[in-house]
């Protein structure tokens, strides 16, 4: 499994309005009943994260999932929440890019994770935001799911350590 590597991290508890901005993207919509409220839904295909609300909707969000090979799926829970994390590439993305320090400090411009993060137990895959705000939409990642940074925002003030997350493809 890879996508986070080891992580660090920096800042203080991340608030609510972290960036300030409105995650335009974002929006309210129908979602089936039978899926326990507070779940986190991400949708491989459509490339596309559901929070159910336990209403019959859910605040879906659109995300970047793993490039073709990479991706995976399954049921996981949500162990860690990180405000602008140092990163160190894992090894299959320092074998691929050679030149990737070793670490990219939180904060950076150059930190694929953006301004939060949150990790997902069993492996080395998270939810997180990106410095590439073009990716999201798109097969970009090497399993992580991408967010845009006020779109993680938002989700990180929603959702706690122990959240039940399922990827489907």
């Amino acid at each position: 499994m890879f996508g986070y590597g080891k992580w660090v991290a920096a800042g203080v508890a991340l608030g609510v309005s972290l960036l300030g901005a409105p995650a335009q993207a974002r929006e309210v919509v129908a979602f089936p009943d039978g899926v326990t409220p507070g779940s986190i839904i991400v949708r491989t295909t459509e490339r596309r994260l559901y929070l159910v609300n336990g209403d019959g909707t859910a605040i879906r969000y659109p995300v970047a999932v793993g490039k073709p090979g990479k991706q995976w799926s399954g049921a996981t829970q949500i162990d860690g929440k990180y405000v602008e994390p140092a990163w160190s590439p894992p090894r299959e993305v320092k074998r691929d890019n050679p030149r990737l320090p070793a670490v990219i400090a939180g904060g950076s411009p150059s930190n694929p994770m953006g301004v939060a993060a949150m990790t997902l137990a069993g492996g080395e895959y998270a939810i997180h935001g990106t410095n590439r705000p073009n990716s999201i939409g798109t097969y970009a990642s090497y399993g992580c799911i991408r967010m845009y940074n006020q779109d993680i925002t938002d989700l990180y003030a929603r959702v706690s350590v122990g959240t039940q997350v399922y990827v489907t493809r």
